[in-house]
């Protein structure tokens, strides 16, 4: 598996309890270093792929992730869910 990416991230030079909080402002913290981070696509899609359910990864929440896999396998199987 290439992580080879995972060097030039934001991440990289900060201690990894940053990236698993324990509290919402934690994890505010971790989004906003990933904000600008030129590696936050792969990052996101590695935590998909791999279903990394802890921590932030990608600009992403636990939650967030599990939504963002909610609605592809929901597209995946054509079903339209309407959220307002």
């Amino acid at each position: 598996m290439d992580n080879e990416w995972m060097a030039d991230g934001n991440c990289a030079e900060r201690p990894p309890g940053v990236f698993f909080p324990s509290d919402g402002v934690g994890v505010e913290i971790a989004k906003r270093i990933c904000a600008t981070c030129e590696v936050k696509t792969i990052c996101l899609e590695y935590a998909l792929r791999n279903r990394i359910d802890h921590g932030v990864w990608g600009g992403t929440s636990e939650r967030e992730r599990r939504r963002i896999l909610r609605r592809r396998r929901l597209d995946r199987e054509g079903i339209v869910v309407d959220v307002d």
